[in-house]
Formats: C-alpha cells, structure tokens, sequence
C-alpha cells in the first residue's frame, strides 16, 4: 500500500502541531514510520487519505462497538446539530440518557456527564477525597485513567512506598498521594492500606486493563479488591471508560458481579462524539456541587450532540442485549485463527482476551501486569503491525494497547484477518 499523502499530511501537521498529532500513540514512535491519516469510515473499515480501505480493529479505541457512521447515531447528530449545537443550559435529553444509562448499569444511582474519561476519572477521585474526607489513593502499573495529575505516576522504590511523576509538569506534592500497585497482586495492595492506614480514599482500577494490551482480572482479584476495601473504609472505583457498555450491558460490575462505589465512562457511551461520565449510589454522587461541597463544573457537559449520539447508542444496545454474545463469538473466533496462524509459523506468542477486547503479545510466559507486558518482543511486534498495515489490517500503533471488536465485522472480514495474519507470520 502507498502513503504517499498521508505522509505528505504529517509533515504539514508537523508544522503547526506539536509531534504532528493531538494525542502521542497515533504518531506510531512505537512502532517507527508515518501514520496513516483517515479520510473517512463505515462500518468495519477506514478509508485514508491514499484511497486505502484497512479493517479497523481500532475502532476509534473503542466506542465504535456497531461500526463506523452507524446510521441511527448519524442521523441523530444531524437532526440535533439543526436545533443548535450547545446551550450552556439543562436539557431533557440529558435526563433521559442518564435515566437510561441508569437503568442498565448495576449499582447507580445517579452520573454526572462530563467531556472526556480523563475528566470523569480526575472527578471521580476527587469525589472519592471529598467522601472519604482521605487524599491518598491507590493505582495499578500499567492502567492508563487519563492525563490528570493524579495518574502520571510511575512505581516507587518499592512496594509500600509513594510513586514518582513520570512527566515533567507533575509535582512531587501531587505524586506522594498516589499510591503504586502491581495488577492482579492483592498481598500488594494489602500491604499498601497496612503501611498507609486510614489514609486511602479509593483503589481506582480498569476491571479489565486495556492500555498494557488487553489483561484480564486473575480470578476473584477484583472481589477481593472489593473486601479490601469495605476492610479499611476506602472507595472502589472501576475505570470502566473502556469496558463499559462493551463487555456487557451493565459493564464490568455485571460481568464479575463486583459492585463498585464510584464507576467512570467514555468511549461507547458518546457513541463516537467527546463525553465521558462518573456515576455512583446517591450517597456518594449527592456529595457533588451543587448540593455537595465537592466541585466540578464544565461548559460544554451534557453537549446536546454528544448527548443524542449517546443516547442512540445505548438505545441499541439495551434493546439488543444478545450484540454481546455476537461480540464475544467473533473475538473468540478470531483469537482461534491467530493462534492456528501463529502457532503455525512456530512464533512465541500469549493471547489475552476478555469479552470483545484482545491482545497479542510476543512472549511465552502469561502476562498479568504491566511488567510481565514490557517482556514481550516489541521488535517482532513492530514488524507485525506494519506487515498487517501492508494487507489492509489497523490494529493499535502500540504493543500495549487493546484490540476492539466492532459487531460490524462480517465473518468474511474476520476472515481476511486471519489470512493477513498467516502471510505476515511467516516473514516473521
């Protein structure tokens, strides 16, 4: 394939944007050339600047869970766009997103829409300080909740000491109250709360991790997370911007039947537009301004587009509920053919997957944490995203990311995939 005016773009881009991008991993450092500029999407694929069509296994890292242009969230945009496109005041279709979005997650009472995940997780822990009336909370290595201060935090010297800012701009103050865990390792975690008592607010964690490539919770870990925390007085809040309205209907907290205290959205529940939201039991959420004592705001929340393109995305979802066996069908089906196709050309590979999200990592050991993760051979990695580039296949520019299946991938397309899979396995 020829990207001769994506690269054309990106030098441009260069110019007036730092890196050439808005957000770092789409200027494939990890993976070494140009990235490729989209033109436009449907369905299953996308269509970029060089007239190329590549299966998307992307899908805008996430919320694109029926397809690209799914009609019914287009047309609602359009129509909503005709009435005006912000207010700055209350509407009713706030009202009866969040009335559904409600009804479908397990344990909430009332959410609070905002722009982005990073901005429901910033509040999200804010709220849980506020509640708890305790500053210092506990992360995992590894799950990415945004660019807040809060979580640009890198391990300590050891297992019970504070982290360190891994980006210039983060303040040691802000730092020492973040707290440094490793996934799936709950001695780790006690030993946290017991060199740390009553000071803890919240765990904060991703159910299912998607930014170390996909890793799975070990089982029962995040029940005992849940104990853990009733144990010391401490919030629990899932970081469900990912998992959310994709693994299941109620998410992650349906899926493993652990309840959560404070649980963050993104991704699906924009339908593709910005917004992210945090919910939580009445008790918790009433803490909020404005009849609370804990502040958020933000001109543009509850945006009427990304509030209609939610809603028709939900709608979808809640009246077809059996979306999420398709979902998990299609990626258990192309994990079987990766794992033919690369056992095949004797590779050294660990597949991850959990529901529709998968990962596949260069090593032969399993990887459960951030850095059983960082093991894998990112060189053969970088050689295998380019080579399924070259046969019409985007999967994530980063071997720590997750792959997202789309309900608009045909068997045809999973198909393709495999067989994409099997030309470049054998020039590894």
């Amino acid at each position: 394939m020829l990207y001769q005016r994506s690269s054309q773009l990106f030098a441009e881009a260069e110019k007036v944007i730092p890196g050439g991008v808005n957000s770092p991993v789409r200027a494939f450092k990890s993976v070494g050339g140009t990235p490729i500029f989209v033109k436009e999407a449907k369905g299953a694929y996308l269509y970029d600047e060089d007239g190329n069509r590549l299966v998307d296994y992307i899908n805008s890292w996430g919320p694109m869970i029926l397809g690209h242009a799914y009609e019914p969230v287009v047309n609602a945009v359009i129509e909503r766009a005709k009435k005006g496109t912000s207010f700055g005041t209350p509407t009713a279709l706030e009202t009866e997103i969040a009335e559904l979005a409600v009804s479908m997650v397990p344990n909430i009472d009332k959410i609070r829409f905002v722009n982005s995940g990073t901005e429901a997780c910033m509040s999200a822990v804010r709220l849980a300080r506020g509640y708890t009336k305790r500053e210092k909370i506990i992360k995992f290595a590894g799950c990415y909740h945004g660019h807040s201060d809060s979580f640009l935090i890198q391990a300590g010297s050891g297992a019970v000491t504070f982290g360190s800012p891994n980006s210039p701009g983060v303040t040691q103050g802000t730092a020492k109250d973040t707290l440094l865990a490793t996934y799936n390792d709950l001695q780790n975690v006690k030993d946290l709360f017991e060199a740390n008592k009553d000071e803890i607010a919240a765990i904060i964690i991703e159910p299912v991790a998607g930014n170390m490539g996909c890793i799975p919770p070990a089982e029962g870990f995040l029940q005992a997370l849940r104990e853990v925390c009733d144990a010391n007085g401490a919030l629990l809040i899932f970081d469900e911007v990912m998992t959310g309205f994709r693994l299941a209907k109620g998410g992650a907290q349906q899926l493993f039947g652990v309840r959560a205290d404070i649980v963050t959205f993104g991704k699906v529940i924009g339908g593709g537009l910005p917004v992210g939201a945090f919910a939580g039991r009445n008790e918790i959420m009433n803490y909020l301004a404005p009849v609370g004592p804990v502040y958020q705001a933000g001109t543009l929340s509850g945006n009427p587009l990304a509030m209609a393109a939610g809603l028709e995305m939900l709608k979808a979802l809640n009246s077809d509920e059996a979306i999420f066996s398709r979902l998990e069908e299609k990626t258990a089906y192309l994990e079987k053919g990766i794992r033919e196709k690369l056992t095949t050309a004797n590779l050294t590979y660990t597949i991850n997957r959990r529901g529709s999200m998968i990962s596949v990592h260069f090593d032969a050991n399993p990887v459960t944490d951030f850095k059983t993760a960082a093991n894998g051979d990112n060189e053969t990695f970088k050689k295998f995203f380019h080579g399924l580039l070259k046969e019409g296949v985007y999967i994530a520019p980063s071997a720590y990311e997750t792959w997202f299946i789309t309900d608009a991938l045909t068997y045809d397309d999973l198909d393709f995939t495999i067989n994409a899979i099997e030309k470049v396995a054998k020039e590894l």
